[in-house]
């Protein structure tokens, strides 16, 4: 959520960054509503302040043997006309509430505007491979190897859904392992959250209200919604971990990570060029997570980068590091770095690790504080999160870019204490 003294200083630039990210809000509309609320809430309190003044004279006239009953009407009509403004209050607070909570966070400063065809690339690692024989694509890899079952994977979830298998599941979970073993060993504390959610829970995100129908959405027997879910990714529970708190200065930074499946509907995404596990309904991911002060925010994205991206040097994969336009960056975040993995089969790079800063977007809407030491002032903390991997990506690009020359994959050298000292599977 967006600040509101902020729109009310600044509207103009508030409305041009929106731009950049592809919103067209005026800020017209929100101000005068703003301006109406400010002056109900005057009216209201000056109401109520006369009727508290002229309620303290009704005991001295009753003690005074006078008539009460013109007073008592004057205090019926303005209790009338309180409630009147009262519930236009509400309504009012509502309709602001529903503007602010559809607007985006602004792009950062250095965040240029456009959508993925303004996306730069800051970093390049390793060289695609080459390879001189006919390579296969993950999926006759995954097949012929044993290691994933596609076909029963349909038939138990339906599309977008496959089964991991003997040697396949041994090298899934020594992907998250390696995930787990290597944020522990960097002090980040791990989590392991609930996988259903409160609405709540996605408001806080910035996911809700916009975009509900992305999740799977729990219903009672008449079909009714629950006002729970089934979290997309485990950031939507890390960032309620501390929601409605203040935090102390000396508490922050915190640095969390949790292993969860993650379950979006993905609706009409799927393409030809996108079979196999390169995207689906559930899959697995380590997410990284950050509570920081305003001032540091910025290396802490930094440091999340770096992270995910150590993660991919061992794995020993080639990707690219690219910097988003404003208008690729989801609506929640004000900058992001997306670690994009080669997969030669489709001759293209998909996003493996998005690392992002939705500063104080988040906080204002989770009511998530922090003290500070010196002054005692409570200001918004920001927030901070990472792919720290997801899977179902690596695992292609793993499989295409280890493979060999008879159709055995090498199995990084980081996996194998995870797969009983395998290195080829074959």
């Amino acid at each position: 959520m967006l600040d509101i003294n902020l729109i009310r200083q600044k509207p103009e630039w508030v409305e041009e960054k929106l731009r950049a990210k592809g919103n067209n809000a005026s800020m017209s509309e929100l101000l005068a509503m703003d301006e109406s609320r400010r002056k109900i809430i005057a009216s209201v309190e000056e109401m109520k302040a006369e009727r508290n003044r002229v309620s303290k004279t009704i005991p001295m006239i009753k003690k005074q043997g006078g008539d009460i009953s013109a007073v008592t009407e004057e205090m019926r009509k303005l209790g009338d006309e309180i409630k009147a403004l009262d519930d236009e209050l509400n309504t009012l607070n509502a309709k602001i509430k529903a503007f602010m909570d559809a607007l985006p966070n602004l792009p950062a400063d250095d965040v240029v505007p456009g959508g993925k065809e303004a996306n730069q690339v800051v970093n390049v690692w390793g060289e695609q491979p080459t390879f001189d024989f006919t390579p296969k694509d993950h999926v006759e890899l995954a097949t012929s190897l044993n290691l994933i079952d596609y076909e029963r994977g349909a038939k138990l979830g339906g599309n977008g859904f496959w089964i991991y298998k003997g040697k396949g599941a041994m090298l899934e979970w020594a992907l998250i392992n390696y995930f787990i073993d290597t944020h522990i060993s960097d002090g980040y504390e791990f989590i392991l959250p609930p996988h259903i959610l409160s609405y709540q829970c996605g408001y806080t995100a910035g996911q809700f209200p916009k975009f509900e129908d992305d999740v799977f959405v729990l219903q009672n027997e008449n079909g009714e919604k629950f006002n729970q879910f089934i979290l997309p990714t485990a950031e939507t529970a890390l960032i309620n971990y501390h929601r409605d708190e203040i935090l102390s200065e000396d508490e922050l930074p915190k640095k969390y990570f949790a292993y969860t499946p993650c379950y979006r509907k993905e609706a009409g995404s799927y393409r030809s060029d996108e079979r196999g596990m390169v995207r689906g309904h559930q899959f697995n991911k380590v997410e990284m997570f950050q509570y920081t002060t305003p001032e540091t925010s910025d290396a802490a994205l930094m440091e999340l980068i770096g992270k995910a991206e150590r993660l991919m040097q061992g794995l020993g994969l080639h990707y690219r590091l690219s910097k988003l336009a404003a208008q690729d960056c989801s609506d929640s975040m004000a900058k992001t770095y997306d670690i994009e993995v080669w997969i030669p089969s489709m001759g293209i790079y998909k996003e493996v690790s998005s690392s992002s800063n939705a500063m104080d977007y988040q906080a204002r809407r989770g009511n998530i504080r922090f003290r500070r030491n010196e002054t005692k002032k409570i200001e918004f903390v920001h927030s901070l999160n990472a792919s720290g991997l997801a899977t179902s990506r690596i695992m292609p690009a793993l499989l295409e870019q280890c493979q060999q020359a008879d159709g055995s994959v090498v199995v990084p050298e980081v996996l194998r204490k995870y797969m009983g000292g395998i290195s080829v599977l074959k």
